[in-house]
């Protein structure tokens, strides 16, 4: 866990990589510093303004005098941290984030306060006291590097720095629930109830509208019995499988080396990125689509023996389908696929 965050990380990041809000905020007991306090104005790149651009001597004097510095949506541009997010999301079918925590010694950013979702909690470095409340009653604990914590949804929470410099990690789950399964798959009925207005005079005689409504919420309950949960499971999970970031580090140099494919060229699976595969036509048997994380891939149903190695190996070469496709079908494949970024070219 320590390796994925350190101090020296996030002084790279925060001194030499023109960081921009709001990528990066300040907090100092309890309150939200404002942009103007650490960023500048009068930047521009090829003529045009950039705004929210970290003053990195405005940002150390702030934090210096006790303001905690945020880095929020690290799973979008730090690759470590990136790749975790991305092999957390497979695993547990909710969408993850990531933001770290730069807390001066002895100071505390944010008061006592919950979120809406699940966070996993853990010290890159130095130490952070805890205030937990659960139950009713506050605990105390101490987080050291190496050290996680698991705190469930609206779990009443605060941090102070110990003695030295501290830093931190936070994983937040974003879950789905029943319930945003259940509305997401009846939205569509209730749309069909037509929004007009409802009879006058209805105070006086409920009857009437009872008697339109009991009409509608048959239709609504008739329709909802001929829902097929199955169907609704199999599009969640390919919008899931299908809406992911892209991740393609090393694209440029995959796409180069691409063109000089052979058989025996050694591919790797990229982590955190799915390859699953789902009959497009159940009668015919003549498509197949192959789900990638962000985006989807139509193929022949013919391909899927192929893709079944592809799906299960970590590595491979392109010999390695010589059972199931001729060698230039199988160099096409490989090359689209390290394209697409499922697989990428070792060396």
């Amino acid at each position: 866990m320590v390796g994925l965050l350190s101090l020296d990380d996030v002084d790279h990041l925060l001194t030499e990589t023109a960081i921009r809000t709001p990528a990066v905020r300040l907090a100092r007991d309890g309150e939200v510093l404002a942009e103007s306090r650490y960023t500048r104005s009068g930047a521009s790149l090829a003529g045009r303004p950039l705004t929210g651009l970290v003053d990195t001597r405005r940002l150390l004097r702030e934090f210096d005098d006790g303001a905690t510095v945020v880095l929020q949506g690290l799973h979008r541009y730090w690759p470590p941290l990136r790749d975790l997010v991305a092999e957390l999301e497979l695993e547990l079918g909710h969408t993850c984030q990531a933001n770290a925590y730069l807390t001066p010694p002895g100071s505390q950013g944010f008061a006592v306060h919950s979120d809406t979702h699940d966070v996993f909690v853990f010290q890159t470095h130095g130490h952070k006291q805890w205030e937990v409340h659960t139950g009713g009653r506050a605990e105390e604990v101490l987080l050291e590097p190496g050290v996680a914590m698991y705190l469930p949804t609206g779990t009443p929470h605060a941090a102070r720095a110990q003695d030295t410099v501290s830093l931190h990690v936070t994983l937040g789950i974003d879950q789905l629930t029943w319930r945003q399964v259940a509305e997401r798959s009846v939205v569509d009925l209730l749309d069909e109830v037509p929004d007009t207005h409802v009879p006058a005079g209805w105070l006086d005689r409920p009857d009437r509208l009872a008697t339109g409504l009991r009409d509608h919420l048959d239709r609504v309950a008739d329709g909802v019995r001929r829902l097929d949960a199955e169907q609704i499971a199999r599009q969640r999970a390919e919008l899931f499988l299908t809406t992911r970031g892209t991740r393609m580090a090393g694209g440029l140099r995959d796409v180069i080396a691409v063109r000089d494919l052979s058989d025996s060229t050694r591919l790797v699976r990229r982590p955190g990125h799915p390859c699953v595969l789902v009959d497009t036509d159940t009668e015919t048997h003549t498509g197949l689509r192959v789900l990638l994380g962000d985006r989807h891939l139509d193929v022949p149903a013919r391909l899927r023996p192929a893709l079944e190695v592809v799906r299960d190996r970590s590595a491979l070469t392109p010999g390695d389908l010589a059972g199931h496709l001729d060698p230039e079908s199988r160099l096409v494949l490989c090359r689209r696929l390290v394209r697409e970024g499922l697989l990428r070219v070792e060396g």
